[in-house]
């Protein structure tokens, strides 16, 4: 599967009001700008749009209207081609001139709207973000923007470098060398998904196993090669005997506001650490994947961030 990471360097341009997770804030604004940017008809639905095959912004954001399944598929919808990584800090009050990042992550062809993303950006800076002050929400400007260390956009050339080169992101296959008998993993963001129709609050091996082969399968089998080889009812068995060695996990609740339905919206999800023990060779590599492109509901928000914590 085509990957690719930018990271987006900014500097406001007036004072600014961001929420302390800016995740939802970043990924709201740019879902207007992009519209506003792309969109031919200027409709308020895509629903009935003739062009929304076509169409980058139904791609991105009313995928599951735009994109289509492999007939047979176990997918149920395509997930969203990207995901906004936002500034992990809670600071909530800028001034004109503080300077913020935040990653970009693209899936398959979405790598191929990059100068919409890009121009989508200038335009969410222009409109502004976060709470008014003094009746105006705080405009940024974008600095410029690079892949992987490498610079491929500035504000003073306003020209687009291709990256050298995006490597592919797969699922790798396990070594067959001995894994550590203990895996430490870090949920950074709320991890949120259901289990049973409920949202999980405690997270046995198991059930975090068979978020991973969602997600890895959706990806694949939406923007790679396919769903991949893998015995996946095996895999979730045997993660019934995988033990939790410790676990530091709380659940954390956040505020959102949804301008498509007029109302605040809970969003917590599980955050913290904790280890798992056992034979976990061939987890690694799933647990791997999902480090690069998060995991569970709402990853377009940069929700779902998890990684595995080196040993000192």
């Amino acid at each position: 599967m085509k990957f690719g990471n930018y990271r987006f360097c900014c500097r406001f341009e007036s004072d600014a009001h961001l929420p302390p997770y800016k995740g939802s804030t970043f990924r709201g604004v740019f879902g207007h700008a992009l519209k506003d940017v792309v969109c031919a008809l200027k409709r308020a639905e895509c629903t009935d749009c003739l062009l929304r095959e076509r169409c980058v912004y139904a791609r991105v954001f009313e995928t599951a209207l735009a994109v289509s399944l492999p007939e047979g598929s176990r997918v149920a919808a395509p997930p969203h081609p990207f995901v906004i990584e936002p500034p992990l800090i809670d600071k909530t009050l800028f001034i004109k001139g503080d300077e913020f990042d935040f990653s970009l992550l693209l899936f398959g062809e979405a790598n191929d709207y990059l100068p919409y993303f890009i121009y989508a950006f200038e335009r969410m800076g222009a409109i502004g973000i976060g709470r008014r002050i003094n009746g105006r929400r705080g405009k940024f400007r974008l600095v410029s923007v690079d892949c992987n260390g490498q610079p491929i956009y500035s504000d003073t050339t306003r020209k687009l470098q291709p990256p050298n080169h995006i490597a592919p992101l797969q699922l790798r296959k396990p070594t067959g060398k001995p894994a550590p008998e203990q895996v430490q993993i870090e949920l950074t963001t709320p991890l949120r998904f259901k289990f049973n129709k409920r949202l999980v609050s405690s997270l046995p091996f198991h059930i975090l196993v068979r978020a991973m082969l969602r997600r890895i399968s959706s990806l694949l089998v939406s923007y790679g090669d396919g769903d991949p080889p893998l015995d996946y009812s095996g895999l979730v068995k045997r993660a019934e005997s995988i033990r939790i060695a410790e676990s530091s996990l709380h659940w954390h609740d956040w505020d959102r506001y949804s301008q498509r339905q007029k109302q605040k919206m809970q969003m917590g999800g599980l955050v913290g650490s904790i280890i798992y023990e056992g034979d976990l060779a061939e987890y690694v590599p799933l647990i791997e994947f999902c480090e690069r492109v998060h995991l569970g509901k709402q990853t377009a928000f940069g929700l779902g961030k998890i990684g595995i914590m080196e040993e000192e």
